[in-house]
């Protein structure tokens, strides 16, 4: 047990048992086997050299030093309170700490943090990553030199403090994955040199105030439940770069005037309608593009190709028609093309297979016709494609072989006919060529496929014998082959292979074969010996009864004989 009157320097009738659960500010635990609090307010300290010695105390879960005269919080201290896992209350309040806040590394179980009423002149707050609980202090206010305040990745709650927009150096403020609440402050946007803003992953709702972003570069508010329409001003800020308000509640039209300095604009997961607007065309530097899960109608604008920064195009489960536009081939940076799950119709254009930097190309679940084209193959870094869902026609294009890069090939649910040509050898995840008009056995150029895990070839027209070269892909865990023409054994893969080859009428099961001619080896099974018991009694009982009754008639023979002798001697 550490000796506190000797650490306090303090004598007197308060310190004089030695029990120090019987001091005055001191809680120890049930049984007084531990010290668990410290309340030492009001006592007049004024020197600091003490505290690193109070952390010695491992079993401490509270300390209170407000109204005191304390001017400083040594390092020692934060370094050695700051490991007691413990610890879930700390007061410094009402005492004369000056200087810069101090950094509170460790202190993983704390719970409250009061340092109202000094003097610090510091201009960073940064608690994220903890476990704070309660509300954003209006008292945050008064610290007129902030210039960032991280309260991120905690367990607060309610509204952000309406004063916060007074902080007029403040430049950045934090508050994201938390559980805040009410309605974002209006006066936030009156901050002149706040850059960042990001307040995603909380439970704020109403709608987005108007001006919010006059002064901002970086504004995330995804993740929410913000309501109404977008200001028509949101999108104008001079400095504004990145913009997230994916999931949430919004509605409207995305507005027409937007900031040529901007380079990310994420709006996916909205209720957003009307049309995507051409004005995003015009911006020279725009990266990220993510307009998902709206409702958005018309076309994609022709506009669009002329984004040439374009590395993310999102337009995926939204209500486009028309065309794919032949102008987004101009988009030489494009990494990932996602137009799924909307209404677009016509040829996949041949410009879109200029992309040599695209990696994801989804143009699944729409209305494509025509064929896929053969230059298909000049996408030598596309490691995802996605057609499935179309209305494609045509063989599939033996020039898919050489997509080095590819790992997944989805083409399933279209018009495809012919024969499976031979495929990239680094198909990984699957090969799904299912609900197509594909023909003739199933090749053995699929042999090669090693680090394949999921092949579907059902709904088609293959024929011929399940080649055995399936059982030996080591890493394929699914292989669906129901309703084709297949027939002969159906050989023997791995237990963890998940097989489906329903609705194959002429396929025999090679296991149930196997095992009623090698059933009499093994012993008969219950049924048949059940079976061949009764049968054996049944027949023991007849054959009794056949001799009882022969018996029985060959003695009634013998004593008729016997009586007649016996009257013809009389």
């Amino acid at each position: 047990m550490v000796n506190l009157s000797k650490l306090l320097n303090i004598s007197g009738s308060l310190w004089a048992n030695k029990d120090p659960c019987s001091w005055k500010g001191v809680g120890c635990s049930s049984g007084n086997s531990a010290v668990t609090g410290l309340s030492l307010d009001k006592f007049d300290l004024s020197n600091s050299n003490f505290l690193p010695e109070i952390c010695k105390i491992e079993t401490l879960q509270s300390l209170d030093l407000s109204n005191n005269r304390l001017s400083s919080i040594p390092d020692e201290f934060i370094n050695g309170c700051g490991r007691i896992d413990g610890l879930k209350v700390l007061n410094f309040s009402k005492n004369g700490l000056v200087g810069p806040l101090p950094t509170f590394n460790g202190f993983v179980g704390l719970e409250s943090l009061d340092l109202s009423f000094n003097f610090l002149t510091g201009n960073e707050l940064q608690l994220s990553m903890n476990e704070f609980q309660g509300t954003v202090p209006q008292e945050i206010a008064n610290y007129q030199n902030l210039k960032l305040i991280d309260l991120s990745s905690n367990k607060l709650e309610g509204p952000i403090p309406t004063r916060i927009g007074n902080l007029s150096k403040l430049r950045f403020l934090l508050l994201s994955v938390n559980r805040l609440n009410g309605e974002i402050p209006a006066n936030i946007s009156g901050i002149p040199n706040l850059y960042r803003f990001a307040a995603n992953q909380n439970e704020f709702g109403g709608t987005i105030p108007s001006g919010i972003t006059r002064y901002l570069s970086f504004l995330d508010l995804s993740c929410n439940n913000l309501r109404g329409s977008i200001p028509t001003d949101f999108l104008s800020g001079l400095n504004l770069q990145l913009v997230d308000l994916s999931c949430n509640l919004l509605e409207g039209s995305i507005p027409a005037k937007i900031s040529a300095s901007l380079i990310s604009l994420r709006l996916g997961s909205n209720k957003l309608n009307g049309s995507i607007p051409s004005s995003l065309g015009t911006l020279e530097k725009l990266t990220y593009l993510e307009l998902d899960n709206n409702s958005f109608t018309n076309g994609i604008p022709l506009e669009l190709g002329s984004c040439r920064s374009l590395a993310l195009l999102n337009l995926a489960q939204n209500d486009l028609t028309g065309h794919v536009p032949p102008l987004l081939g101009n988009l030489s940076n494009l990494q990932v093309l996602n137009l799924q799950l909307n209404k677009l119709g016509g040829d996949i254009p041949t410009e879109i297979t200029q992309l040599k930097s695209l990696s994801i190309l989804n143009i699944s679940w729409n209305s494509l016709t025509g064929s896929i084209p053969s230059s298909i193959s000049n996408l030598q870094s596309l490691a995802h494609l996605n057609l499935q869902g179309n209305k494609l026609q045509g063989p599939i294009p033996a020039t898919v072989n050489s997509m080095n890069s590819l790992l997944e090939l989805q083409l399933g649910q279209n018009q495809l006919s012919g024969m499976i040509p031979m495929m990239p050898v680094k198909l990984q995840i699957s090969l799904n060529l299912s609900t197509n008009l594909l023909q003739g056995d199933i090749p053995k150029t699929l042999s090669p496929l090693k680090d394949l895990e999921v092949l579907d070839l059902s709904n088609n027209d293959f024929s011929g014998e399940i080649p055995d070269f399936l059982t030996q892909m080591a890493s394929l865990n699914q292989l669906i082959l129901s309703n084709n023409q297949l027939s002969g054994v159906i050989p023997e893969f791995k237990k963890y292979v998940s097989v489906d080859v329903s609705g194959n009428a002429g396929l025999e099961n090679k296991t149930a074969k196997n095992t009623s001619q090698e059933s009499p080896k093994k012993g008969k099974p219950v049924a048949m010996i059940v079976s061949g018991i009764l049968s054996f009694s049944l027949f023991f009982f007849c054959s009794f009864l056949l001799t009882f009754f022969c018996s029985l008639k060959n003695q009634r023979g013998l004593n008729e004989r016997r009586r007649k002798r016996e009257a013809r001697r009389a």
